[in-house]
C-alpha cells in the first residue's frame, strides 16, 4: 500500500471528459449524470438524488496528515458546490469507496435526507441532515415523491474488518412515473429477477468494474447486463469503474466488455465516460 501510495504521488488526476449541465434539467422527466466511480446524480420528476458520493481526491484511511488509498484518476465531474440541491443522498454500503466521510460532511444540510444500509448511519453526523433512515432488505422509506426500497446484494458491508454487522444494499427508486434501479456493489446474483414488474425499470445503474480478480464479490460487465435484464431494466449504466484502480482489469475494459454485451441493443446504453448526461421522457 505504501510502495503505491509514493507511486501514485507522482501522477497527475486528469480532467473528467465532460460537465453535465443539471441547472438545465427540466422536473418532469428522468434525468441522470455520471460524476465517477458510483456517484450519479439523479432527478425524477423534480426530486434530485445523489448516489454513493466520492469527490476525495483519495479515499481510504485518514491518518490525519494524509489518507492512504487509491488515488483518483479522472476529477469529479462536477464539485460539491457546483451540485443543484440535493434532496435525498442514498448510501449503499460503508466501503471508503462509496461512503467517503469527508465528501459526505460537505453535503451536509439540514434540507437534505440520506437514505442507508442498516446500522451505517452511527458513522454520519446525522443532526447535520433534515433526516437519516436506515434500511435493511426489503424495507422501503417514502421521501416526498419517491419510494424506495432496499434489496439483498451478493457483497459484504464491513468498513473495517471487525465491523462485520453492518448492512449492504441495492435500491429500487420509484417515483409517479419512473423507475431506477441502483445496484451498488455486488457480485452475480439471483436477487435482481425478483424486482421485475409490469413497470419495468427505465434506468439500471450497475457496477462493472474491480471484476479482477475481486469475481466472488463484484460482477463482470456481462453478469452486470444478466442482472439487469433479469429485473427488466431498459437503459443501462456501468459505474465503479475509470475512477479508482481497484481491480486489475484494464482501465478500458470494462467499457468494452459492457459494449460488447449489448451489441444489438447499444441504445441501451445510456452513457460511456464521466460526466455524460441520460435523459428520459415518458
Amino acid at each position: 500500500m505504501w510502495e503505491r501510495y509514493q507511486r501514485e504521488l507522482q501522477r497527475d488526476t486528469v480532467a473528467a471528459p465532460h460537465r453535465p449541465t443539471p441547472r438545465l434539467w427540466d422536473d418532469t422527466g428522468l434525468h441522470a449524470a455520471w460524476l465517477g466511480h458510483s456517484t450519479v446524480l439523479l432527478q425524477l420528476e423534480g426530486t434530485t438524488l445523489l448516489t454513493d458520493p466520492v469527490f476525495s481526491d483519495r479515499v481510504g484511511v485518514n491518518l490525519g496528515v494524509a489518507t492512504v488509498g487509491p488515488k483518483r484518476l479522472v476529477t469529479p465531474a462536477l464539485r460539491t458546490d457546483e451540485l443543484p440541491p440535493i434532496d435525498v443522498v442514498l448510501l449503499s454500503h460503508a466501503h471508503m469507496d462509496h461512503f467517503d466521510l469527508p465528501s459526505l460532511r460537505s453535503l451536509e444540510s439540514k434540507k437534505t435526507q440520506v437514505v442507508t444500509a442498516a446500522k451505517t448511519s452511527d458513522l454520519l453526523r446525522v443532526d447535520q441532515w433534515c433526516g437519516v433512515t436506515e434500511l435493511a432488505w426489503g424495507q422501503s422509506a417514502q421521501i416526498g415523491p419517491l419510494a424506495i426500497r432496499a434489496f439483498e446484494v451478493r457483497h459484504w458491508g464491513a468498513r473495517v474488518q471487525t465491523d462485520t454487522w453492518r448492512g449492504y444494499n441495492g435500491y429500487v427508486i420509484e417515483s409517479p412515473r419512473y423507475r431506477v434501479l441502483f445496484g451498488g456493489d455486488t457480485a452475480m446474483s439471483d436477487t435482481f429477477g425478483q424486482l421485475r414488474t409490469t413497470r419495468g425499470i427505465d434506468l439500471t445503474v450497475m457496477p462493472v468494474g474491480a471484476y479482477n480478480p475481486w469475481i466472488r464479490a463484484h460482477c463482470s460487465p456481462e453478469q452486470a447486463v444478466l442482472m439487469a435484464n433479469a429485473a427488466g431494466g431498459e437503459f443501462f449504466l456501468g459505474v465503479h469503474h475509470q475512477t479508482f484502480e481497484l481491480g486489475s482489469e484494464p482501465r478500458r475494459e470494462p467499457m468494452e466488455r459492457l459494449e460488447a454485451s449489448l451489441r444489438g441493443a447499444a441504445h441501451r446504453l445510456a452513457m460511456t465516460e464521466i460526466g455524460q448526461e441520460f435523459h428520459f421522457q415518458r
